[in-house]
């Protein structure tokens, strides 16, 4: 009587946990990541790997081609780039953290501001904020540091962190209004919370997730902003070893044909950036999914 059934629950079951588990590694940025985290600790321990004092110019061998001494030769100075790559990375990566760092705390605290404040301050402020969104940011990068004066690692990261925040503001002063009516917000206040503390404990907490795509996006952005004011000529000095500075030896490197000097630097800034960028789609596209899931 049997003979016409068949249990087909249990292979059912295994075919979808299969499937899950395939679609886990094929939503994952696994590689981005983990290529990521190899090129992050490579920085942050270049003294454990350097092979030479990545200052030091020896004028004996200038644009020598990547051989067993150099491994992937030498700059116009005589530096090995070897050393630099890892050594001037911590430059890149660091201005990139704290470009970001600034921005968002600046764009959390004014979103903040426009979100809570009444119609015809909210509408102030976000006009300004449409105003710097039609400046190229560029421009307002180099107006700012031409201000400051000769740049360094913090002048950039600041004037980078300053100028990069207005997409992430008016993402958080979207949130904030959806949320400011909350029972736990409303609480909160009449509990005697401050706005800071509101801010800290409530809007913040429930805006990240929103922002974090755009967060991870400044990172690249700003390395991308060091990179090229370096590049031409008006970031970091050549003496400060950044991936950006190192770039900025093409032209040179063009006429001596020195290829080496202008490719291993852009392959490791351009790895970087894709790194991040495939990392942050990934977060974009969970939180699209969230969304649309409410």
């Amino acid at each position: 009587m049997n003979d016409g059934f068949k249990i087909v629950g249990i292979k059912e079951t295994g075919q979808k946990a299969e499937a899950k588990k395939q679609k886990w590694y094929a939503d994952k940025p696994v590689i981005a990541a983990v290529l990521l985290g190899i090129l992050v600790l490579c920085c942050l321990g270049c003294k454990f790997i350097m092979t030479k004092d990545p200052t030091y110019m020896d004028l004996g061998n200038c644009s020598k081609a990547p051989n067993s001494e150099f491994l992937f030769g030498t700059d116009t100075m005589g530096r090995d780039i070897f050393s630099m790559i890892w050594y001037g990375g911590r430059i890149s990566l660091f201005i990139g953290v704290a470009a970001t760092v600034i921005s968002t705390v600046i764009a959390i605290v004014y979103g903040a501001v426009s979100g809570t404040a009444p119609g015809w301050v909210d509408t102030c402020l976000m006009r300004l904020t449409e105003i710097l969104l039609s400046v190229p940011n560029l421009l307002l990068v180099i107006l700012l540091q031409a201000i400051l004066g000769k740049a360094n690692v913090f002048s950039l990261s600041l004037v980078i962190g300053i100028t990069s925040w207005t997409s992430i503001a008016k993402v958080v002063r979207t949130e904030v209004r959806q949320i400011r009516s909350s029972e736990y917000v409303i609480a909160a206040r009449c509990m005697g919370g401050g706005f800071f503390y509101v801010l800290w404990k409530h809007l913040t907490p429930n805006s990240i997730s929103s922002i974090m795509f755009m967060v991870v996006m400044n990172v690249r952005s700003a390395i991308v902003a060091e990179s090229t004011l370096s590049f031409i000529g008006i970031g970091l000095p050549l003496e400060v070893i950044s991936w950006g500075s190192m770039l900025s030896l093409s032209e040179k490197a063009l006429m001596t044909k020195a290829w080496w000097i202008i490719m291993i630097p852009g392959v490791f800034l351009v790895a970087t950036l894709l790194c991040i960028t495939s990392i942050g789609n990934y977060i974009r596209k969970n939180v699209n999914r969230t969304h649309s899931n409410l």
